[in-house]
């Protein structure tokens, strides 16, 4: 495949643009992709994948810059360089006044770390940039296990496919939307750390196993562990605090239901909410209520509002000459309101797939983000299923209250954490 030069200059895409405005050393709206290896990494053969990877992602080439009335990615010459794991993770990318790269290569022992800043792009896109770095890493220390000739790289897109503004390219015109109303959520309180070091919690297990589980309580995986994790918050929760509902947010592929295999952000998100004052803790009754909650805001025509509510921002005449340092203010103000309504997150990146050729070589995959509210960010590779906890907070009790219940139910599951004392 020809090189292609960087782009000259994009706007940040309608998920984009809250990012900037909100970033600081609590929440630095990084998120991390690791694929773990069955042998140690080399550094010097994973530069060399990363270098042949990032001309095929071109947009990631980019600096983030303020212009007079929006944010804007500018190209850039400078060369990412991997290093061996040595920041805390998640920690700050973007900076105001600096012009470096706004993602990380790193790696340690047999895992190979993606951190992504998420103005940047979602999930899906940064997978898909991991994945090429995998395939060509592989390819370059295995090039003799492939005697028949090296297998394809999975990802295919155009680099006009991949830069695309799908927000934009699927944008109704829609104006007349209904308001929103935020009705305050239970909050998660504790302790944080003094440097603000997330605390990771990790579990693994069956995906075949946890699969089975969620079809004998008649639901599918997502909702499933959606529940389990208002449960394990409703089991922290004072009594006094549940007259507030429990909200989870939880983010939602948009190439899922609209075409697109753009490398930038196109996810929305939407609101599970469980009413503790006026329902039981019972599992099952939580999974009724978060089934039907699934299935009435998973429409394409409900997802098509909440894209049309976000490029309205773009699209609003008043907001247009509003000059970036005022409109910085307003985006904060408006994401001071929306955390009022949200109480956790859990982002489900589903099953991840490779080209057959490689799956030997591969044992799991792993995400998780930055936090200002604990979030599980799951993922699942093979029969390897891996759901992590981020969290500001010290307290480690919702997160054993929801791994405590897997294996009540004969999961078995092996748990990981930054900190022994969990």
């Amino acid at each position: 495949m020809t090189e292609r030069a960087p782009v000259e200059w994009l706007k940040l895409d309608n998920a984009a643009k809250i990012f900037p405005p909100n970033t600081n050393e609590k929440d630095t709206k990084v998120f991390r992709f690791t694929c773990e290896l069955k042998e140690e990494i080399e550094q010097e053969t994973l530069q060399k994948a990363l270098d042949k990877a990032l001309p095929m992602f071109p947009v990631y080439q980019s600096v983030l810059r303020r212009g007079m009335f929006w944010y804007y990615f500018d190209s850039t010459d400078a060369k990412p360089e991997v290093m061996e794991e040595r920041k805390l993770p998640c920690s700050m990318l973007y900076k105001q006044n600096r012009r470096n790269l706004l993602f990380e290569v790193s790696y340690y022992n047999r895992r190979i770390n993606l951190e992504m800043y998420h103005a940047l792009t979602d999930g899906t896109g940064a997978l898909g940039f991991l994945k090429t770095i995998v395939y060509y890493y592989i390819m370059l220390k295995h090039e003799g296990d492939f005697k028949e000739g090296l297998p394809n790289l999975d990802y295919d897109a155009s680099f006009t496919q991949k830069s695309d503004d799908s927000f934009l390219k699927h944008y109704s015109g829609d104006k007349k939307l209904d308001k929103i109303k935020i009705n305050r959520a239970y909050h998660i309180t504790g302790r944080r750390s003094i440097d603000n070091r997330l605390k990771i919690v990790e579990g693994v297990m069956s995906v075949k196993e946890v699969l089975n589980l969620a079809h004998h309580y008649d639901a599918t995986l997502t909702v499933y562990l959606t529940a389990l994790y208002i449960k394990a918050i409703y089991m922290d929760m004072p009594t006094r605090s549940r007259k507030y509902p429990i909200t989870l947010t939880v983010p939602v592929n948009l190439r899922t239901y609209f075409p697109s295999v753009t490398a930038r952000n196109f996810f929305t998100t939407v609101s599970i909410s469980y009413q503790c004052s006026k329902n039981t803790d019972k599992l099952e009754d939580i999974i009724l209520v978060v089934k039907d909650s699934f299935a009435r805001e998973l429409t394409q025509e409900k997802l098509r509002t909440h894209m049309n509510r976000l490029s309205a921002l773009e699209h609003n005449a008043f907001m247009r000459v509003i000059p970036l340092v005022l409109k910085d203010y307003i985006l904060r103000f408006a994401n001071h309101l929306s955390d009022k309504g949200i109480t956790a997150t859990l982002s489900n990146i589903g099953r991840i797939s490779v080209t057959k050729e490689l799956v030997p070589y591969i044992q799991l995959f792993d995400c998780f983000t930055s936090a200002r509210r604990p979030q599980i960010a799951m993922c699942s590779f093979d029969d390897e299923l891996v759901i992590s906890f981020t969290s500001p907070y010290v307290g480690t009790d919702i997160q054993m209250n929801f791994f405590r219940m897997l294996t009540q139910e004969g999961i078995a599951v092996t748990i990981a954490s930054n900190n022994k004392e969990i």
